[in-house]
């Protein structure tokens, strides 16, 4: 291709090649493979190739090639500010190597292939360096104003692809996460009957609720719900984080408020801003007590054969993470019937848009059944319109089954 300035009509075909919608049905590594064929294409070159800034460790990425398809296969990495597209990215500005030589750039996959000429511009997402863009030849060539500002274009889609591809590996990291942290099947406990339910309330699909429930050495079985603010992967992590915690001083701690206030320390100290609610109780060996602590919790509902439904009379503590020194954190010791049913769950269940959240605990109430815990789940699940949450919920019911020993 001519080194002068290209025509009207050249320019345009550019400019549509580029910006083609029917692009943004492609999933990403399509579109990748999509816009670098056509940018070798338009420009006449033999090489073309993305790399992806690793912003942990500040390393460029090969993530997609044409020519250079050996760069991604080997996984080839280089330093922002080293080589030719490490200078790229730490520049911030179009690069042009009109004659290869192997003090200039880095890769040896470069030199192995035959580059002599490269044009690399820096991709940008939401106004940070994302990555580089570069294209080669064989020949010598001299790279003009026009070509940079095709490739600049071409650069601007991969960046809003490197966004969502992002999102995306955001997304699937948290669902991963928040999945294994979810207890897959509750465990078989002699006498309880156990169901749960999870539904996220977030477009990213994951939140901060959790619920748990684990058999203590002593034969108690430990019961917990709660909530850490915000949606999305942080959130999980952090989720992640205060549950293991929790486990970890559940083996050491007899007293749920003396489990909780250990687990307040650990959250001011080590997770700042992340302000969390949660309940953890502590159901005996014989089914017949529960020992609950509520930092800033809803408060469970409980379910009786000789009784309405009505909340656990338990005191309400601080949530945890607030920064305050707290007062002394309260357990409270409860009788736990047979045949009843305790409802606990977290405020995506009951909290709607324009009410009170006491209008929503009411109708909770109302929906639970003296009935096996799927039943339960089931049953208020579809009574308390959860198909359209605009919050996480969970919930989580036990059944205290007749004739336990």
């Amino acid at each position: 291709m001519a080194s002068g300035r290209i025509d009207d009509d050249e320019q345009l075909r550019r400019i549509e090649a580029v910006t083609d919608s029917t692009l943004s049905r492609l999933d990403v590594a399509d579109l990748f493979d999509e816009l670098l064929d056509r940018v070798r294409d338009l420009l006449g070159v033999d090489t073309a190739a993305i790399l992806l800034l690793d912003v942990h460790a500040r390393q460029l990425v090969a993530t997609a090639a044409k020519g250079l398809e050996e760069e991604v296969r080997q996984g080839f990495r280089v330093s922002v500010g080293r080589g030719f597209a490490g200078r790229v990215a730490l520049t911030r500005q179009p690069v042009i190597i009109e004659h290869v030589t192997s003090d200039r750039v880095v890769n040896p996959i470069l030199l192995e292939t035959g580059v002599r000429s490269l044009l690399g511009v820096p991709i940008f997402a939401r106004g940070e360096v994302a990555g580089v863009l570069h294209v080669g030849t064989l020949t010598p060539r001299r790279f003009n104003t026009d070509d940079i500002r095709l490739l600049e274009l071409v650069a601007d889609r991969v960046g809003q692809a490197a966004r969502a591809r992002a999102n995306t590996l955001d997304q699937a990291a948290a669902l991963a996460l928040q999945r294994s942290l979810l207890p897959t099947a509750l465990p078989q406990v002699p006498g309880l009957e156990m169901a749960a339910r999870y539904v996220p309330g977030h477009v990213s699909g994951v939140g901060g609720d959790w619920y748990d429930v684990f058999t203590l050495p002593s034969g108690w079985v430990g019961v917990v719900i709660g909530d850490v603010s915000g949606h999305g992967l942080q959130s999980a992590v952090v989720m992640g984080r205060i549950r293991s915690a929790l486990r970890a001083y559940a083996l050491v701690c007899d007293d749920p408020a003396e489990a909780l206030t250990m687990l307040d320390r650990k959250v001011v100290h080590f997770e700042t801003g992340a302000l969390t609610t949660a309940l953890y109780a502590m159901i005996s060996p014989d089914g017949a007590t529960i020992r609950i602590s509520v930092a800033g919790h809803l408060l469970p509902v409980l379910v009786a054969p000789d009784r309405p439904a009505a909340l656990l009379p338990a005191d309400v503590d601080l949530p945890l993470g607030t920064g305050r020194r707290p007062p002394p954190r309260r357990s409270a010791r409860l009788d736990f019937p047979y045949g009843g049913v305790l409802v606990c769950y977290t405020d995506g269940l009951v909290e709607r848009r324009g009410e009170v959240i006491d209008a929503g605990i009411a109708r909770l109430q109302a929906a639970i059944p003296l009935a096996p815990v799927e039943t339960v789940c089931a049953t208020v699940m579809a009574s308390l319109d959860t198909e359209h949450p605009n919050d996480d919920i969970a919930m989580l019911a036990i059944r205290r089954t007749v004739g336990r020993i």
